[in-house]
């Protein structure tokens, strides 16, 4: 075996350098890419969550109205969904068992807002305050309520 062809084998039966940079590039373009797509479904999902429990609550009020003939007070809550409300507007029909089991949180932990009347709709507001858990903001701290037909 000559010295020519020990370095040809030698070199078919790996990666240099350069290759194996290559491939580090490549992989580091690939991840720069990618991640931050992956990182921002959590916070999609946040969202959605959050835009799902407003419409429950919602067909839940509207089940109240039904059968109370009024939303209930701010004073009264969305608590009036689980428990018998007492104070104005009476609550001459509340359905046994209530029209929800139990209140739901945001998906950032805080609890849903309710006012009636509304500042946004007419009738009632029904909204999460997002992420930042305070009143207004952008992005992901943006309010989430029932005055527009997505939710926002």
């Amino acid at each position: 075996m000559n010295c020519t062809s020990f370095s040809r084998s030698r070199r078919a039966a790996g990666f240099t350098l350069i290759e194996i940079m290559v491939v580090i590039v490549i992989l580091g373009i690939l991840g720069a890419i990618v991640v931050p797509k992956i990182m921002d479904q959590p916070d999609k999902a946040r969202v959605a969550a959050a835009k799902q429990d407003i419409q429950t609550l919602s067909t839940a009020l509207s089940m109240y109205k039904l059968d109370n003939f009024a939303y209930p007070s701010t004073q009264q809550g969305l608590q009036a969904l689980a428990r018998q409300p007492s104070g104005d507007p009476p609550a001459p029909n509340w359905k046994p068992g209530g029209y929800i089991q139990k209140l739901p949180i945001d998906p950032w932990g805080h609890p849903y807002q309710y006012l009636n009347p509304g500042t946004h709709n007419d009738e009632y507001d029904l909204f999460s305050m997002g992420a930042d858990g305070r009143p207004g903001g952008t992005g992901l701290a943006a309010d989430i309520g029932n005055w527009s037909a997505d939710g926002n």
